[in-house]
């Protein structure tokens, strides 16, 4: 008779195969392995499902418009969107218009306002641009690109206003990564309170120290959490991906979390415990590099190379040319992984070397639309001037992803991946079940997620 071993505790069973750390330990450089890919902490977040209303329901979309959109720190745009002063920038959100300025040019201080001329409410700017002042198109009130009044039109008719309290209403604002986030919330705690430990985990990699190469946005006919959350975990891949599978752990990524903040890492180079045969380094190459079975392979492997070693050779050579030596102080790991990090609601930045930034958010005011938006932050060499950030390519809900050629692979990905979600929206209607059902493990990202909305809605 055999006996059966003890079950593990809820969240602590994981997919069979080499884990995360142990493939680790077979880095062609582990010297040079950094100590946030060592880092692991996930603590059991529970098993409840989440529920379909969070997803259908607009009065749920008002409850996160009150509660959470209107007091979390949120992205807003890059820091280099308003390099010079006077540049501006409208960020919208759940049918809140924002204007972030470029406010001083001495101290590069960075404001943000409510976009509503105090007067009659017109948008102040409706487009991204420069400007010495902030005038109201519809009857001319101004403001200085502090916020102080500047004019008020027939001033002989405004005896009511008081013009040292007739300043534009702020918003917080704090920045980091080169990113410019902003808060509704005047009572809100600090920014750098907000991230927590994040910053620590891109001390190696400084977001700051690139510059925006494309910035891609798509508008999806489904909730802004469907779209999100099908790009918080690996578990869709041996359905939506099956093509990767030869080179992807994708059942054996790590999932963490700490704060407000939670992390993905997804190996690559290693084959998927779902496949069921053994594939060879050039297999796994191939479906690394997403080699089409019409085209040849980008490059042939001979006896001796790994898809890890080659992946990481490849990239060390391409970030010499910007960085130099520093190039020789990292891993395979770094260069051949998707490490994908969520910021508590909708920030998603890559660590590492990859060039993947994701920002998602409700179309208008529309709880069953929503923007995806991917960024592509690219190192560039300190000898020369930054690039210029590129502008915002919109993609409609019918446009295919292809349609931005600046993506390359990654657009035939994101079309597999963007097949799915306006048919997760139309079930989640149908859905008799009141709840959706998460794994354990493979979808932390998601579970903490939900527990952190879940404070913040509520809170009083």
């Amino acid at each position: 008779m055999t006996l059966l071993s003890e079950p593990p505790a809820p969240g602590e069973a994981r997919s069979p195969g080499i884990t995360y750390q142990q493939l680790l330990d077979t880095d062609s450089h582990p010297e040079n392995v950094p100590v946030v890919l060592r880092w692991q902490n996930n603590e059991y977040q529970g098993d409840a499902d989440i529920p379909v209303s969070r997803y259908t329901s607009r009065a749920f979309h008002e409850l996160e418009k009150e509660k959470m959109w209107s007091r979390v720190w949120q992205m807003a745009c890059r820091v280099d969107d308003i390099p010079a002063m006077g540049d501006s920038l409208v960020y919208d959100i759940c049918g809140q218009s924002i204007l972030v300025v470029r406010s001083g040019q001495a101290d590069g201080s960075i404001r943000a306002y409510y976009n509503a001329c105090l007067h009659r409410g017109r948008q102040l700017r409706e487009h991204d641009g420069n400007a010495t002042e902030l005038r109201c198109p519809f009857h001319g009130f101004c403001w200085n690109l502090d916020g102080s009044l500047k004019h008020v039109p027939c001033e002989w008719d405004f005896p009511h206003i008081d013009t040292e309290a007739f300043d534009l209403p702020e918003l917080r604002v704090g920045t980091w990564g080169g990113f410019v986030f902003v808060n509704m919330d005047p009572n809100c705690e600090s920014l750098e309170a907000f991230l927590g430990n994040l910053p620590e985990h891109f001390e190696k990699w400084p977001l700051e120290d690139r510059y925006k190469a494309a910035h891609v946005a798509r508008i999806f006919p489904a909730n802004w959490k469907v779209v999100q959350e099908a790009f918080m975990e690996a578990f869709h891949v041996v359905a939506t991906h099956p093509q990767l599978l030869a080179g992807i752990g994708d059942a054996n990524s790590q999932y963490d979390w700490e704060g407000n903040f939670s992390r993905a890492i997804t190996p690559n180079g290693t084959p998927s415990p779902h496949i069921s045969f053994v594939p060879t380094e050039q297999d796994m190459f191939d479906a690394v590099s997403d080699r089409r079975l019409d085209e040849p392979p980008y490059l042939v492997l001979t006896e001796g190379m790994t898809a890890r070693s080659v992946t990481g050779n490849g990239g060390r050579m391409n970030l010499r040319k910007t960085i130099g030596d520093a190039a020789d102080t990292i891993s395979d790991a770094e260069l051949s992984e998707s490490i994908y990090y969520t910021l508590f609601p909708n920030f998603h930045p890559w660590g590492a070397y990859n060039r993947i930034v994701y920002r998602f958010r409700p179309y208008g005011d529309n709880h069953e639309m929503s923007i995806m938006e991917c960024m592509f932050l690219e190192p560039y060499d300190h000898a020369t001037p930054k690039p210029a950030n590129v502008p915002i390519h919109w993609l409609g809900v019918d446009d295919d992803w292809t349609e931005a050629p600046e993506l390359g692979l990654l657009a035939r990905v994101f079309n597999q991946d963007s097949f799915n979600l306006p048919k997760v929206q139309v079930g989640l209607r149908s859905m008799k079940k009141p709840g959706v059902t998460l794994a354990n493990y493979q979808e932390t990202k998601l579970r903490h997620f939900h527990n952190l909305l879940s404070d913040w809605i509520a809170r009083p």
